[in-house]
């Protein structure tokens, strides 16, 4: 039976997922996004980095917007951040992160492991982009579908 977005997390999932997006937000500027879809329909890299503008995520003043972009039916998932990061990082930045994140996706734990994920880009952020007072939270912290 294929799985549906909807069945991918519950809501308590979603809660505790946005709850560690708003806790990685604390130790950075930057700003974290998840989004979730059905089929990637293209590479999901260029599509993470499609969605990242359409989500509007390329308009922080920082440019420091990271979207986690899970498609769930097709398994892939990719991580895309802004130019600020990409100016600031290797190329490879990502990487470790969507290693982890797949560790807990291949037990088919995918709370724990997209929790993880925000936790890991929130630290990896935090070195680039620390948190300074007076910083805004610029995007909504909850997880999108398409």
């Amino acid at each position: 039976m294929a799985s549906t977005v909807e069945d991918f997390l519950t809501k308590e999932d979603e809660q505790a997922i946005v709850a560690a997006i708003r806790h990685s937000e604390t130790q950075t500027s930057g700003e974290i996004r998840v989004h979730l879809e059905h089929h990637a329909n293209k590479d999901a890299l260029l599509r993470a980095q499609e969605l990242f503008h359409f989500l509007k995520m390329d308009n922080t003043k920082d440019e420091n917007g990271v979207l986690i972009y899970v498609a769930v039916d097709d398994h892939k998932l990719a991580i895309c951040g802004d130019a600020g990061i990409n100016r600031k990082v290797p190329s490879d930045f990502w990487e470790s992160t969507m290693k982890m994140m797949l560790v807990y996706f291949k037990k088919g734990d995918f709370r724990d492991g997209l929790i993880a994920g925000v936790a890991s880009a929130g630290d990896k952020l935090a070195a680039f982009f620390p948190w300074q007072h007076g910083d805004i939270n610029e995007l909504p912290d909850e997880i999108t579908t398409s």
